[in-house]
Formats: C-alpha cells, sequence, structure tokens
C-alpha cells in the first residue's frame, strides 16, 4: 500500500512540475530526490511513458549540448488531473495530518 502512494505521490510531482515547464528524465530524478523519493531511471521512465500513454504529458525530442533529450509537458487532461490531484491532497492532508473532516465535495 506504501508503495502504491509513494508512486501516486511520484506522479502527482511529475504534473506539477511539468505543469509549470518541460522536464526531462534527469532533471526530474534530481527533483524528487530533493524531496526525499530514491527512484532509479528504470522506475521513472517506465512511468513517464504511462503517464504520456494516459494523455497527461506529451513529450518533445530537444537536442542539448549534443544529446537528444526527452522533455514532457502536461497536457491539458494533466492539468485537469493535477487540478483533481490537488483537491484530493487537500482532503488528506486535513483528514490524516490535521485531524478535520474533509470538505464536501
Amino acid at each position: 500500500m506504501f508503495r502504491e502512494l509513494e508512486l501516486g505521490a511520484i506522479r502527482a510531482h511529475i504534473l506539477y512540475h511539468a505543469s509549470k515547464q518541460p522536464v526531462y528524465g534527469s532533471w526530474l530524478l534530481e527533483e524528487l530526490a530533493r524531496h526525499g523519493y530514491s527512484l532509479s531511471y528504470g522506475t521513472l521512465y517506465p512511468t513517464l511513458h504511462r503517464m504520456e500513454q494516459e494523455g497527461f504529458l506529451s513529450r518533445e525530442e530537444r537536442v542539448d549540448d549534443g544529446r537528444v533529450r526527452k522533455y514532457y509537458t502536461a497536457t491539458e487532461a494533466g492539468r485537469r488531473r493535477l487540478d483533481e490531484l490537488r483537491r484530493m491532497i487537500a482532503d488528506l492532508y486535513a483528514e490524516v495530518v490535521e485531524e478535520k473532516e474533509p470538505s464536501a465535495r
């Protein structure tokens, strides 16, 4: 159960950052590590590909310093999902951390 929750949190982080600016794998690994997540490329890239297949991310290949990088950006569907996640996270935080009743939907 905790691994599933952690993977959901990682997906939320990815959507958040990809909604702000295009992001690429090694930057995401560093950013996620800053938040305490220990992730390998073998976990990150399948997650990014799945999110792309689900329509939450779009991918663009760019050449940076002579190498091709895959940049990911949140799609409109990804931004809507992020809004839904924000509400879910706020309700979860209020109930579990603050021990308040969640907001009515």
